[in-house]
């Protein structure tokens, strides 16, 4: 499955097959919570969400390119990623994208 965040894939003619999307809703626990609170009060990167957002957008990927090949696509184009803060401490990670056929 070839992915990519561009409308085109050079030298490939594509056949639209429709929307192709995953999504996930990550949290850490109760603990990591409150450490990374503390966190917050000297500043500096908060690694226990940057390791669930990455965790989060593997997951949405993964789901989006499932999606995908149950509908026979050979590829995903202008791919796109989306996030938004359900609760705090959790997030949502959503990634779309058109799936597409080669001619």
């Amino acid at each position: 499955m070839i992915l990519v965040n561009t409308d085109y894939i050079t030298g490939k003619e594509l056949e639209m097959l429709g929307l192709a999307k995953g999504s996930t809703i990550q949290s850490k626990n109760v603990g990591k919570d409150i450490t990374q609170s503390f966190k917050t009060l000297v500043g500096g990167e908060l690694k226990a969400y940057t390791q669930m957002m990455n965790e989060a957008r593997a997951l949405a990927t993964k789901r989006m390119v499932e999606e995908a090949e149950g509908m026979g696509a050979d590829a995903i184009v202008n791919i796109r990623y989306a996030s938004s803060a359900v609760i705090q401490g959790a997030a949502e990670v959503i990634a779309y994208g058109t799936a597409v056929k080669f001619k």
